[in-house]
């Protein structure tokens, strides 16, 4: 939805932009080029990999895009560290990319066979692996359906806990056999292939990306100029229903520090979610800090 972003977060040429998940610096890239030969963009990512290619994608634009390796959540302190105070647009663009999930090392995905790391901070402690092999079944089962929505977590976390007895599960293929073990026959065959939301459950416990959002949005209005627009874009409704509620409460009648502009979250075009099928379940919203007002 990169258009779309665009449309919301650039209102004037030579201004300076937050992209707090800057990954291959796809967004990155066009929103320098858009917003004229004087902006600046800081661009923040989790993973050292992702901020080593946009270094060398983004070179040609010099100090007007400047990388950090870091959590959003810090996204005070790095604008600190580089001197700046305020910015005039921010995006978040939540989840996991493309390129991380075709690589079968980072052990995102359950299309190939790679170890259960699902790190996005490779840096940090704790892999998919050793949340998956020390959690009690009921915590398993507990986050499979908090974090995945999984109607079936219980059989698939007594199932994971069945598998490890025999040996300490290692790899994807390994957790994607204990999962269609576990589920019925019509589900392993569905539309959705059964182990993507255990997956996307498991990943987001291990970067506790829930935990980190509000806060760090709640950080981002701080640091936006008034009249500076906040763009979000999330990939499932866990993440959308905490934007849409801290936007929510930072638009609230007494002293309000935002103006939602998206009242419905948009969606992608047609066209974008055939050539994208990744796309299909992004949802945009967008704000504008207050000119007046805090936050409560």
């Amino acid at each position: 939805m990169a258009e779309e972003a665009l449309f919301w977060l650039i209102q004037a040429e030579d201004q300076t932009y937050l992209d707090c998940t800057v990954g291959y610096s796809g967004h990155a890239e066009k929103l320098i080029q858009a917003s004229g030969s004087g902006s600046r963009l800081i661009g923040l990512d989790r993973d050292e990999v992702a901020i080593a290619a946009s270094q060398k994608r983004l070179a040609r634009f010099g100090d007007r895009a400047i990388l950090r390796h870091g959590h959003f959540v810090d996204l005070k302190q790095h604008l600190a560290a580089i001197g700046i105070e305020k910015v005039d647009g921010i995006l978040f663009d939540l989840g996991v990319s493309s390129v991380q999930l075709e690589d079968p090392a980072r052990g995102f995905s359950f299309r190939g066979d790679g170890p259960l790391d699902m790190r996005m901070d490779q840096s940090m402690s704790g892999t998919a692996a050793g949340l998956i092999n020390r959690w009690t079944e009921t915590q398993l089962a507990d986050t499979i359906f908090q974090f995945g929505e999984e109607r079936f977590s219980r059989r698939i976390a007594r199932a994971i806990v069945r598998a490890r007895e025999r040996q300490p599960l290692a790899t994807t293929k390994e957790l994607v056999s204990a999962i269609e073990g576990a589920v019925p026959a019509n589900y392993r065959h569905g539309r959705i292939h059964c182990a993507t939301r255990t997956f996307q459950a498991f990943r987001i416990a291990v970067n506790q990306e829930l935990d980190c959002l509000e806060p760090a949005l709640r950080d981002a209005v701080d640091v936006l100029s008034p009249g500076g627009r906040l763009c979000v874009i999330s990939f499932h409704s866990l993440e959308d229903r905490i934007v849409k509620h801290t936007f929510r409460a930072l638009s609230g009648k007494d002293n309000p520090a935002l103006m939602v502009l998206t009242k419905r979250p948009q969606v992608p075009t047609s066209e974008e979610s055939d050539r994208n099928p990744r796309s299909r379940s992004a949802k945009l919203r967008a704000a504008q800090r207050a000119f007046t007002g805090g936050r409560p």
